[in-house]
C-alpha cells in the first residue's frame, strides 16, 4: 500500500474555506441546511451525538452541521490535493462524523451543489477515521481555517471511548445491547 503525501495543513485550510463559501452561496444550499437538519425520530444515533455532555438534538443540530460542513470541506480539499480518497478520509470528531452522515443522506441536492461548486465530498464509512484527537493533522488545519474548533463537538477519540463506556453502561440497564443496536425490550400482545 503507497502512503499519500498530504498537503500541508495551511493549504487545505486555503482551499477549504473557498469551498465553504462557494457551498453556503450556492441557492440550493439553505435546501440542503434544512433537509440535513431534519432530524426526527426516523433517525437516531446511541453513539454519535450523545456522546456530547447534555445533548439535546434540537439545541446542538445548528453547530453540528457547521462542524460538519468544514470537516467535509477539509476532507473535500486534501482529496482535490491528493487525489486520493483515503488520503481525504482525515481524521473526524465521533460527533461531527454523526453530523456529516446526516449530510450525504441528501445525495441529489449533495450532488448538484458540489458539481457547480467544483469540489468532491469523500466519505465512505469502511474508510472513515473518527479516531481524531488535538493537534494531528485535522486539528491543524482546521485551526489554520477557522481557528480553534469548539470542544463541545470536537470531542478527541480517547474521550470518546471513556464516555461511550458509559452510555454502554446506562444503555444496557433500560435494556438496550450493542449500542442500540439490539435490545431485551418485549411489546406484549398486539392490540386488535
Amino acid at each position: 500500500m503507497t502512503t499519500v503525501e498530504l498537503p500541508s495543513a495551511d493549504r487545505v485550510a486555503e482551499r477549504a474555506r473557498e469551498i465553504l463559501t462557494a457551498l453556503e452561496a450556492d441557492p440550493e444550499f439553505p435546501a440542503f441546511k434544512a433537509a440535513s437538519l431534519r432530524y426526527n425520530e426516523d433517525w437516531t444515533c446511541f453513539s454519535g451525538g450523545p456522546v456530547i455532555s447534555e445533548y439535546d438534538q434540537a439545541a446542538d443540530a445548528a453547530p453540528l452541521f457547521i462542524e460538519g460542513l468544514r470537516a467535509l470541506c477539509l476532507k473535500a480539499a486534501v482529496f482535490e490535493a491528493t487525489g486520493d480518497e483515503r488520503a481525504a478520509e482525515i481524521p473526524v470528531a465521533v460527533p461531527v462524523d454523526e453530523m456529516t452522515h446526516a449530510m450525504i443522506a441528501q445525495p441529489q441536492i449533495l450532488a448538484r451543489i458540489t458539481a457547480r461548486v467544483g469540489a468532491q465530498i469523500i466519505h465512505q464509512t469502511d474508510q472513515e477515521h473518527t479516531d481524531w484527537t488535538r493537534d494531528d493533522y485535522t486539528h491543524q488545519a482546521y485551526r489554520a481555517a477557522w481557528g480553534e474548533p469548539p470542544s463541545r463537538y470536537w470531542i478527541t477519540h480517547d474521550e470518546v471511548t471513556r464516555r461511550l463506556g458509559i452510555l454502554r453502561e446506562r444503555y444496557e440497564a433500560a435494556g438496550f445491547r450493542r449500542m442500540g443496536l439490539a435490545h431485551n425490550i418485549t411489546f406484549g400482545p398486539v392490540a386488535v
